[in-house]
């Protein structure tokens, strides 16, 4: 039988298999690129009003915390289809 949780290790091993790109535009806008080792892609991202506050590093940081949410869902909804399978 499947385990009926989803673990901050197991998410945190999906993002480090995974090809991460961070890029800034109109110099205030993160957008973060996030492929899966399975080629899923996931796009995040972050951006503030004023030029003069943008942090690239604050950008990117706020992106790959959203991306790790998504990836808990997601693994969430694989694991929930794997529990209904097994019964």
């Amino acid at each position: 039988m499947t385990q009926n949780i989803v673990t901050k290790e197991q998410v945190e091993k999906i993002i480090s298999k995974s090809t991460v790109d961070v890029k800034t535009v109109f110099d205030k806008c993160t957008i973060v690129t996030c492929v899966l080792p399975n080629g899923f892609v996931i796009v995040e991202h972050s951006a503030c009003v004023d030029p003069k506050n943008y942090d690239e590093n604050i950008g990117a940081k706020i992106c790959l915390e959203k991306i790790k949410d998504k990836i808990w869902e997601l693994e969430g909804y694989k694991l929930q289809y794997q529990l209904k399978k097994d019964n």
